[in-house]
């Protein structure tokens, strides 16, 4: 439970840190992404390939438009301007597709930490078991890629998540799942 905490902390430290004043990387507009989703709990384990097609960065204004209702505490605020933004890429995890509404670049020194939101949940990870959690909130999908200078790394991937600022300000996550999905041998396709 402790490592989850910290998991969770982690993504919350590395969101707020993408979403805060920083120069964006506009330069590299289509780009797509190859990783491998894995994840493992006591009941079991799996893993499937993910495609993340990024067409274009979102410009600052659009930045700091959803960084403002995600420090507003309303998700489905959020989520409804998330929607309404125009689809500038994708995330394809097995056969479906979810259109990617925010994709932000923020230099970590020699590489890249790279945020995605999508304005829909990917999949509820658990969530077909007879004692699943409600599914209500959890409306988005987040993707974090951390990039080497050679455009290779790791990352998570919370297919169904909230997305909100806790009684200290920092932004967190929670995913609908009870374990993290990593992502592993991220790699920018040539």
């Amino acid at each position: 439970m402790r490592m989850r905490a910290r998991a969770r902390d982690l993504a919350g430290f590395i969101l707020i840190c993408t979403l805060a004043a920083a120069p964006l990387l506009n330069a590299r507009a289509g780009e797509t992404f190859t990783a491998t989703a894995s994840v493992k709990s006591p009941s079991g384990s799996g893993s499937m390939p993910v495609k993340i097609g990024i067409d274009r960065f979102v410009s600052e204004s659009d930045r700091t438009t959803v960084m403002d209702l995600v420090k507003a505490g309303n998700g489905t605020a959020t989520r409804q301007a998330l929607a309404k933004m125009a689809s500038i890429g994708y995330i394809e995890l097995g056969t479906k597709r979810t259109p990617v509404k925010y994709a932000y670049a923020r230099s970590t020194g020699a590489g890249r930490l790279i945020t995605v939101l999508t304005a829909e949940p990917i999949f509820f990870v658990g969530g077909s078991k007879p004692d699943a959690k409600p599914k209500e909130g959890f409306d988005l999908a987040l993707a974090l890629l951390v990039l080497d200078g050679s455009d290779k790394g790791d990352g998570e991937l919370a297919p169904a998540a909230k997305v909100k600022v806790d009684d200290k300000g920092a932004i967190v996550t929670e995913e609908y799942g009870r374990e993290v999905v990593r992502l592993t041998n991220v790699a920018k396709v040539k």
